[in-house]
């Protein structure tokens, strides 16, 4: 997989149509005994952004995924894109998704080049809609985490996010005590699921496309 070949490819993609619900769905968790998750908020949403970054690293495509620390919060220990809430000196939710992802794992949003976004997306747990912005850098970044923010990172390969058995399917059992039967990837041994796994499914939609693997 060419990092110009791909990055250029999804310069022009984005423009075009997007997949959108069709590829979430195809990652959304429902139920255990099989009942769609119905969740309902009596505000709206709250908007934020977060960054899909890819990067070279040996003439492969990787790119980065935090993993949440552990906390009294429904995305506690979750594996999940850099990124954040929207904060009133964003310009829009590119800036934070740029800004936040310098926060989590330091890299400057200076030297980010973006090449577009996915369809915006409705986190219904947290009551987020978010916008997932595709960036890239030219050179392999040495990521920092940001201790309050982040336990982990980790850097899958872009070729195995779409590869086809990597992605599963198991009972998780969340924070509530509601046993969710979800699908996922399996991405460098973690369990990449709920949002950021509907999110990414978009991506793999888009990749399919892609001529050459």
């Amino acid at each position: 997989m060419n990092f110009d070949e791909l990055t250029g490819f999804l310069e022009k993609r984005v423009q075009m149509p997007m997949p959108g619900d069709v590829a979430h769905q195809k990652m959304k968790p429902k139920m255990a005994n099989g009942a769609p998750l119905k969740l309902k908020h009596s505000t709206p949403p709250r908007r934020g952004g977060v960054l899909i970054l890819l990067y070279e690293d040996q003439g492969k495509v990787r790119f980065p995924l935090i993993q949440r620390p552990s906390y009294d919060g429904i995305h506690s220990d979750q594996m999940a894109l850099p990124g954040g809430r929207y904060e009133e000196e964003d310009l829009d939710q590119f800036h934070t998704a740029l800004r936040e992802s310098h926060e989590e794992i330091g890299v400057s949003k200076e030297k980010v080049e973006v090449i577009g976004s996915l369809s915006e997306f409705f986190v219904a747990a947290s009551n987020y809609m978010v916008l997932p912005v595709i960036g890239k850098l030219d050179h392999n970044p040495k990521f920092i985490p940001e201790p309050r923010e982040v336990a982990d990172i980790v850097t899958p390969l872009v070729s195995d996010l779409i590869d086809p058995s990597r992605l599963k399917e198991k009972e998780i059992v969340v924070r509530n005590g509601y046993k969710l039967q979800c699908p996922y990837f399996d991405l460098e041994d973690r369990t990449v699921w709920g949002a950021t796994a509907m999110m990414l499914s978009e991506l793999v939609e888009i990749l399919k496309e892609y001529p050459v693997r």
